[in-house]
This record gives structure tokens, C-alpha cells and sequence, in this order.
């Protein structure tokens, strides 16, 4: 009984020990996996870096960048010499009847059987030739629009990046709030009981401290939804954390841009966009202009033919034949389809002409509104960065007014305000100077990932 109840504890231990190393595997690769998909450093570029990685819609460019590249392949294809087989075998019930020198007789076998080798190689056509000499372009125009997205995700990006920050602060400066108005709560009901003053000043307290209460909350339930939003955006799991890697004062440091800086229109990407249109453009033209010339393929065809009045014996005699041969190939009439083809061409490429033409100028527009703006928020945020500064001021000395029984309590609570409204327009001041410098970074296709 005991030899037995040491080999079963033996059997188990090596089975533990198998599945352990069976598993094991499997458990660090999905721990690869869980920790190649959270971000250790949560600073706007890895962000950014993360969202152009994992954004389902950027995934779906990048796939349609490999069809766009399979197809132009198979279009190429058509160049490479095209070999074909065929097998054919017939059983005629009747044979045809033909007419030779007045007399009516049977023709053919019963039985016949083919074997078809054919060879052709294209020497001139011109969808081969449109899709040889587009294919850098169209590669480059399905790039583009890859590049248009990663432009798109990284501006929402930061500007969800920078909106949780403020939030963050708002946040902060509420916390902050609450603690002051805990110390005057205090400060009043002592004042209260010891008969300095009467129980408004305390009362007036709890009051403006529910308030921020519930301000807190309200900011708390806003900063979840603008990080499930960032989350969203990114392709993030929803499920895990994201602890935001900022420093203020960085931020603060890098809100300064060069206001005289000048459009270079081939910098967007939209420009790019529809110059890469225009070439194709003018490929499409030449293709059509090409339908004027023939269509000229080479080819040559190997034919094993078997025929027998016998079904057995089918296969008995062969009776081959083989031939090469050029074949041209051109339209004589179309009922002048060809002009009007070549006329939609370049009416559609004066269209991109056009379209250059409105999008700089649309672009100038953008260019200079969001520069307006720009200068505007830095002022206000210049202003109100002073008035941040003052505003700390007059608390502290009205606290200590306040305490020396100079300055009444509605003038605490009415300082108390003043900062933290100070405290959130400044922060507000700051996210919108950051989000404008955004905007001026996608007028000037500054933006580049």
C-alpha cells in the first residue's frame, strides 16, 4: 500500500511537471501579449505611437495598401507570357454530311479527343501598359491616404491627450479648494462658538464646500468619459489603466511658436493628394489617347488531336498540328467614342487643376484663422496667468484679514471663488493654447508620423 501511494504521488508530480512545461509557452506568450498591449509610458507620443499601431481603421489602410499592391501585380501579370491547356473529348452521334465534288458524304470520326497547347505574350496593349506605367502612383496615392489617417489619429490624439490633462487639473484645483474651504469651515464654527461670529459664516461654508463637493465629483465623472474616449481613439484595451505621463511646466515651455512662419503648400498632405490624382489623371488621358493604336499579342498553339470510329482504340493515332502567329487588333468605328473619352479625360484633369487651385486657398484661410486664434488664446492665456498670480495674493491677505478680524467671511468665500476660478481659466487658457497650436501645425502639414 505504501509503494503504491509513492508511485501515485510520483505519476502526479511528473504529470504536474509535463503540464507545467506544456503550458508554459502559451503563458508567456499571452503575458507577451498583455504587456505589448498597455503603454508603461503614457507620454503623448507613445500615445500617439500606440494609436497609429493599433487603430482599427489605420490597420484596415495598411491591409488595403496590400490589396492595392496585389492587385497592381495582377494586372502586371498580363506582360508575363500566358500558357493554357485544354482537353477536349467528343462523341458524335451523327457525323456532319459535307459536299465534295457533287457528292454528299460523312466527315470526321466518331470519336475525337484534343489536347491544346497555346502560348501568348501582350507586345502592345494598353490597359497592361496604363497599369506598368500608374503603378507608382497608385501605390503612392493608397500610401497617402494611410498617411491622411495617421495625421488624423495623432491631432484627436493629442487634443484628447491635452483635454485630460485639463480636465486632470480641474480636478486638482478643486481638491484644493475643498481644503481650503475645510479650513475656514473650521476657522467659522470656532469663531462660531466662541461668539466672534455668528452661525452664517460657517453655514455659508458648508454650503460653498458641497459645492465643490459635487464639482469634484462632476470633474471625476467627466475625466472617465474623455479617457474612455483616448481609448477609443488609440485601440486601447478598456478594461486596463492609463496613467498619462505629462510635465506642465514642459508644456508650458513649448506653447511658444514662430508666428511668421509661411505656407508650403506641397507640406499637406492633401496637396500631395491630389497632385498624385493629377498624374494618374494624365494616365488616364494617355489611355485613351492609346486607343488609337492596335492591340498587337504574339502567339503559338501545339494541338494533339486524336480521332477513331472506335471508342477504345481513341487514343491509338495521333494527328498533331502547331502554328504561331501575330495578332493585331484595332477599332475602325465607334462612333466617335474615342474623342469624347479623351475629352471627359482632360476635362477631369482641368478639374484637379481647379481643385489644386481652391484647396490652396482654402488651405491659406485655415492657415490664417488658426493663427488668429492662436494669438488670441496666448494673450488670454498671458492675462490670465496674471490674474492667477493676483488673485493667490488677495487670499492670502484676505485670509489673514479675515482671521484678524478685518474682513468679513462673504469676502473669504468671495476670494476663495476668484481663485479657483482664476485657477480653472488659467488651465482652460492653457488647453486651448495647446489646441491651436495643434490646428496651426495641421495648416502648415507640420504633422508628419
Amino acid at each position: 500500500m505504501y509503494n503504491w501511494e509513492m508511485k501515485k504521488n510520483k505519476w502526479s508530480l511528473q504529470y504536474k511537471i509535463w503540464l507545467a512545461v506544456l503550458l508554459l509557452p502559451s503563458l508567456l506568450n499571452a503575458q507577451q501579449n498583455l504587456s505589448d498591449s498597455l503603454l508603461t509610458q503614457a507620454t503623448l507620443d507613445n500615445c500617439i505611437h500606440y494609436a497609429i499601431q493599433h487603430n482599427p481603421d489605420l490597420k484596415n489602410a495598411k491591409i488595403n495598401e496590400d490589396i492595392i499592391d496585389a492587385t497592381i501585380r495582377s494586372k502586371l501579370s498580363d506582360w508575363y507570357p500566358q500558357l493554357n491547356l485544354n482537353y477536349n473529348l467528343e462523341h458524335n452521334f451523327e457525323l456532319p454530311t459535307v459536299n465534295f465534288n457533287g457528292q454528299l458524304n460523312h466527315s470526321g470520326s466518331i470519336n475525337t479527343s484534343a489536347v491544346q497547347f497555346g502560348a501568348t505574350q501582350n507586345i502592345f496593349n494598353r490597359d497592361v501598359l496604363l497599369a506598368s506605367r500608374s503603378s507608382k502612383d497608385v501605390r503612392l496615392q493608397v500610401s497617402q491616404n494611410t498617411k491622411q489617417q495617421d495625421i488624423t489619429i495623432a491631432s484627436q490624439v493629442g487634443k484628447a491627450f491635452y483635454d485630460i490633462i485639463l480636465t486632470e487639473q480641474q480636478v486638482k484645483v478643486t481638491i484644493e479648494d475643498i481644503r481650503r474651504i475645510g479650513l475656514s469651515l473650521k476657522d467659522a464654527f470656532a469663531r462660531y462658538q466662541s461668539g466672534i461670529a455668528d452661525k452664517t459664516d460657517y453655514k455659508r461654508a458648508t454650503i460653498a464646500l458641497n459645492n465643490a463637493k459635487a464639482q469634484q465629483k462632476n470633474g471625476e465623472a467627466s475625466l472617465s468619459a474623455k479617457y474612455a474616449l483616448l481609448k477609443q481613439i488609440m485601440a486601447y484595451p478598456e478594461n486596463r489603466d492609463i496613467n498619462l505621463v505629462y510635465d506642465t511646466l514642459a508644456m508650458i515651455t513649448e506653447i511658444y511658436i514662430d508666428t511668421l512662419q509661411t505656407i508650403q503648400f506641397n507640406n499637406r498632405i492633401e496637396i500631395q493628394q491630389l497632385q498624385t490624382q493629377r498624374r494618374l489623371q494624365q494616365y488616364n488621358l494617355q489611355y485613351y489617347k492609346w486607343g488609337y493604336l492596335p492591340s498587337v499579342s504574339a502567339f503559338g498553339n501545339y494541338n494533339l488531336n486524336f480521332q477513331n470510329n472506335t471508342f477504345s482504340k481513341i487514343y491509338g493515332q495521333n494527328y498533331p498540328n502547331s502554328y504561331v502567329g501575330i495578332l493585331l487588333s484595332l477599332p475602325i468605328l465607334q462612333g466617335g467614342k474615342k474623342i469624347q473619352q479623351i475629352r471627359i479625360a482632360q476635362l477631369q484633369l482641368t478639374q484637379v487643376d481647379y481643385s489644386i487651385a481652391s484647396l490652396q486657398n482654402r488651405i491659406n484661410t485655415q492657415y490664417q484663422q488658426a493663427l488668429a486664434l492662436y494669438k488670441s488664446n496666448l494673450n488670454n492665456y498671458i492675462s490670465l496667468k496674471e490674474n492667477l498670480g493676483l488673485a493667490q495674493e488677495v487670499y492670502d491677505v484676505i485670509q489673514l484679514q479675515y482671521r484678524a478680524g478685518i474682513k468679513t467671511y462673504i469676502e473669504v468665500i468671495n476670494s476663495e471663488t476668484d481663485l479657483r476660478d482664476a485657477q480653472i481659466n488659467y488651465y482652460n487658457a492653457l488647453y486651448q493654447l495647446l489646441s491651436s497650436k495643434i490646428d496651426i501645425a495641421l495648416a502648415l502639414g507640420n504633422i508628419v508620423y
